[in-house]
């Protein structure tokens, strides 16, 4: 992927001052001042970008979407309305996270200790998300803390994810299961024989092999 997520580049990262004047913010989002949101970028009303986070360039933050501190998102992510991407969860260049999508960060969520007081974040260790290259979540997709949704995955729209989701998978239901593969264009590919499995928009071929798929020509 072109971000890296420790440095994603000073050439593509724009400070908190210049913000508004490379990236499109609406009036009515809440950029946090030591957000940095990558040139091109359009953040949408309502939409929240809490501190330290860090947005690629030319992204859509919709309308209402939230991003946790210290969250890292690569280039061209689509955050549809009211998305919620919590803290620490990564995101890799080309996603794309459906309407009320939901990236969780607590495995065991309780509002007080067992002494009853009122938990901190001190008080617990949030597991976050990372969506890698060009996964889509459909929307109100419901991800569990610590969970990976590999390259050009596809989940289905209500979908839980509770475990892994492998490369290229197209995973529906809750529990999440897979129920097919999808290419790089997002249609279900097609059985081509002896392993293979073919796109019907590009043709491009995929090899299957011990449950896990990838582009026969290698570049993907």
């Amino acid at each position: 992927m072109a971000a890296e997520w420790e440095d994603l580049g000073e050439d593509r990262l724009v400070t908190a001052e210049t913000n508004r004047q490379r990236a499109q913010v609406e009036t009515t989002a809440d950029v946090d001042a030591s957000a940095v949101v990558g040139a091109g970028t359009k953040v949408w009303h309502l939409a929240q970008i809490r501190e330290g986070a860090r947005l690629g360039s030319e992204c859509i933050v919709g309308r209402g979407a939230y991003v946790g501190p210290g969250v890292v998102i690569g280039d061209k992510v689509k955050l549809q309305n009211y998305a919620l991407v919590y803290e620490p969860a990564r995101l890799e260049d080309a996603v794309f996270i459906g309407p009320a999508a939901v990236l969780t960060n607590d495995v065991h969520p309780r509002s007080v200790d067992v002494e009853g007081r009122l938990k901190r974040p001190k008080d617990w260790e949030a597991g976050g998300v990372l969506v890698r290259e060009g996964a889509s979540l459909g929307a109100c997709v419901v991800v569990v803390a610590g969970c990976q949704v590999g390259r050009w995955a596809m989940v289905a729209a209500g979908a839980v994810v509770a475990r892994d989701v492998p490369d290229f998978a197209l995973v529906v239901g809750s529990p999440a299961r897979r129920i097919g593969w999808v290419g790089h264009a997002g249609l279900r590919l097609e059985p081509a024989g002896d392993g293979l499995w073919r796109c019907p928009q590009t043709g491009r071929r995929y090899v299957e092999h011990a449950g896990a798929l990838r582009a026969a020509d290698a570049a993907g």
